[in-house]
């Protein structure tokens, strides 16, 4: 959709800023406010389900071997939410707890494979598809006064907490948040993902919740990732030991890449656009384009330098997102969604949408 037939002048953008920000006072929680039935990003969402999503509810990723996850399950249901599109919310929902709520808690298995006797050979979770997931539900529970729903999302930040949620190795008061609840640990310490990190997603799960945890990790997640952009881009991986962070284990990758790319987004989505990572990610974006239009996907960490470009649409989308709301600028170059994209990108893309409707409408496509 171009959505530069919307809100293309300053008058739309003023508009559009008086719409969001009804919305978010009248339901202070994320997701609360739903983007509206005739909102124009509505026909995005009806590209975003035929290009990812089956009638069955499952969310495929396309260039994984059409496999589905909990990361695309919890973003999916996130996205239905967003756009009060209880149709597919329930259809997520059903097909997740029957598919992928086959743990002995409340979490969720990470993987599911289409073409194994045994779809589900690894009962790991991934904790930020479990965030996503109860965030969603915790949002729809309030929304429209289900209260089952507020249940399941609490047994799930229960969990969160109890199995995901470490203290630092320094000694200190810190948290961190595991990227799941087997395989990060070292000899020293921890392996986290700063990417599975949504600040905004677990401060209102706490708020809904009453898991506090979730609150504190989210402010030390914050302050861990200034500390990382001190010395250049929040990385894909980072070790975590009693001395601070250092490079991953070498099956990790310790670039910036496809991995923390979502930092700034949820950053930007969190209210937080000018964060030390976020302003680290734009400066290294703009250092890198070049004439050929394509996105840099995979930076190095210290240096900046672009080590692999895409042309797929949503990956421009988070800089120009975020550029537009550091800048305070009205107008942003953030493309047309466009389904000529794989699953991640076009669910990047999406939500890139969707950040700028809701908290940034000056940052208008053009």
């Amino acid at each position: 959709m171009n959505r530069r037939n919307f809100i293309g002048t300053v008058s739309g953008a003023i508009a559009g800023m008086a719409w969001a920000q009804s919305a978010i006072a009248q339901m202070p929680h994320a997701i609360a406010g739903a983007i509206p039935a005739d909102h124009p990003l509505q026909t995005s969402w009806q590209a975003w389900k035929k290009l990812c999503l089956t009638p069955e509810g499952r969310v495929v990723d396309g260039f994984q071997n059409s496999d589905s996850h909990s990361e695309g399950q919890g973003y999916g249901i996130t996205l239905a939410a967003v756009f009060d599109d209880m149709a597919a919310f329930d259809l997520i929902y059903d097909w997740t707890e029957d598919n992928l709520a086959v743990r002995a808690d409340a979490l969720l298995a990470w993987r599911w494979h289409p073409n194994q006797t045994k779809p589900v050979p690894d009962k790991n979770n991934a904790s930020d598809g479990d965030l996503f997931y109860a965030w969603a539900l915790s949002a729809v529970a309030n929304r429209h006064n289900r209260a089952a729903l507020g249940t399941r999302a609490r047994m799930i930040a229960t969990d969160l907490a109890r199995l995901c949620i470490v203290p630092h190795p320094d000694g200190s008061d810190a948290l961190l948040f595991l990227p799941a609840a087997e395989g990060f640990s070292t000899d020293l310490g921890f392996v986290i993902n700063p990417s599975y990190y949504m600040p905004r997603a677990m401060r209102d799960l706490a708020a809904q919740t009453g898991v506090q945890a979730l609150e504190q990790v989210a402010a030390d997640g914050i302050a861990l990732m200034s500390k990382m952009a001190e010395t250049g881009l929040v990385p894909d991986w980072a070790a975590v030991d009693a001395n601070g962070w250092t490079a991953p284990p070498a099956r990790f990758s310790a670039n910036a890449g496809y991995e923390a790319m979502r930092v700034p987004l949820f950053a930007a989505w969190s209210g937080d656009a000018t964060s030390p990572s976020a302003l680290r990610y734009t400066k290294a974006a703009s250092s890198a384009a070049d004439a050929s239009g394509d996105a840099t996907t995979v930076y190095d960490r210290a240096s900046g330098a672009s080590l692999e470009r895409s042309p797929h649409l949503g990956y421009r989308a988070i800089a120009g997102l975020v550029s537009c709301a550091q800048s305070g600028s009205v107008g942003a170059a953030i493309p047309a969604f466009s389904t000529d994209q794989p699953y991640y990108p076009a669910t990047l893309h999406l939500m890139a949408l969707v950040v700028q409707a809701e908290m940034y409408p000056q940052c208008v496509p053009i």
